[in-house]
């Protein structure tokens, strides 16, 4: 009976450490897998009717690329200033890393997100809880307020996009036959609200739900802390200028764009408004998880240069070659740029630590807590 008794607590543990095993490959699978399939499916989809050599002809006749050089200029400072902005947060709750700390952080955020995407955020609340021995929970919590200001902005630019620009969407509803003259009457824009009025419900009720279901339970902790992470921003000192370094940052991200159609014959007479729907567009891409927007970045910019005369939707036959390389060129700069930065970011990194190892850089936070290696 004791020899039964000990098979089954065996048999037990195994089937207990399998249950383990599988829910860490499905984790797994969900959180690196589903976006590099997504990444994949989309590149694959959006290359199998691109005719090459139009392309190629393209690149050669059509584009003037002395404006990358602006391009990358404004990206960096994109970057510089969102580590300006995360500095107050960080300030504010005490831990108080160097400026040069923090653009290698955000530097080896993109980076680490080019090859698994979400992690980046994950890695660099690590990286400077690790370096000013910081509570690991504080730095990331002010991480999900700058990236929930982030949601908010892209919320505000797409409803102001949406009503700037409408004539464009309503000429795109015409020509498919779904808008009969105005937004307000095609099925795609009630269908747009109803699912939106519909999932603002389903937050609020699940935020004041008393339910115990475990699933209900994590989204209404994850809507806490959100919430928590957001009101902080309006409680902590330099509010205001956390508003202003958000308003350099996402201008940065257009001047990218609106200073990259220059470079291009089909799409540097399109306009400010038209770069703005290419912009939002392109930043609701960028949400779906895919490596570094490959695939939903290209998909999105070729579908707005569609409402403006650039190529067709959907793209039955060969993509247009200008809205192709347009789409893949500036998104090739862009990861190119990011690349180089995280190298440089790593290399940056590994000096400083030697330097503070030898005591030459001397760390100025005040909290302690829960300092995390990553």
């Amino acid at each position: 009976m004791i020899i039964f008794a000990n098979c089954d607590n065996v048999i037990t543990i195994l089937n207990q450490n399998i249950l383990i095993t599988v829910k860490k490959v499905i984790s797994a699978l969900l959180k690196y897998g589903i976006p590099i399939a997504i990444s994949v499916g989309l590149a694959w989809f959006l290359s199998k009717n691109v005719d090459w050599g139009a392309i190629k002809q393209s690149l050669s006749n059509d584009v003037n690329y002395w404006w990358f050089v602006p391009v990358i200029v404004v990206s960096i400072f994109s970057h510089i200033f969102r580590a300006l902005r995360w500095r107050l947060q960080l300030n504010a709750i005490g831990i108080k890393p160097s400026l040069s700390a923090l653009i290698n952080s955000i530097f080896g955020t993109y980076f680490v997100n080019l090859l698994f995407p979400r992690l980046g955020e994950v890695w660099r609340s690590g990286y400077i809880a690790q370096r000013e021995k910081a509570s690991f929970t504080q730095v990331l919590g002010s991480m999900v307020g700058d990236r929930l200001s982030d949601t908010v902005t892209v919320g505000l630019l797409t409803v102001f996009t949406f009503f700037i620009a409408q004539d464009a969407f309503i000429k795109f509803f015409d020509q498919r036959g779904d808008g009969g003259g105005s937004i307000y009457t095609s099925w795609v824009f009630w269908l747009l609200v109803v699912l939106g009025v519909l999932g603002v419900l389903a937050l609020v009720w699940i935020f004041r739900s008393k339910s115990e279901n475990k699933v209900i339970a994590k989204i209404r902790l994850m809507l806490r802390n959100l919430w928590d992470g957001f009101a902080a921003i309006g409680k902590m000192d330099g509010k205001w200028m956390f508003v202003l370094y958000t308003i350099l940052i996402w201008g940065c991200y257009f001047m990218q764009l609106y200073l990259a159609s220059f470079a291009f014959s089909c799409t540097k007479d399109l306009g400010v408004v038209a770069i703005l729907v290419l912009f939002v567009l392109s930043s609701i891409g960028m949400a779906v998880p895919s490596n570094g927007g490959l695939g939903p970045w290209q998909f999105a910019i070729i579908f707005g240069l569609t409402l403006y005369g650039v190529g067709a939707f959907p793209p039955s036959t060969p993509y247009d070659p200008q809205a192709s390389a347009f789409a893949w060129v500036v998104w090739g700069v862009q990861t190119c740029l990011l690349i180089v930065l995280g190298v440089y970011a790593f290399i940056s990194m590994a000096i400083d630590r030697k330097r503070i190892a030898q005591g030459k850089t001397v760390i100025k936070t005040e909290s302690t807590g829960d300092g995390m290696s990553i």
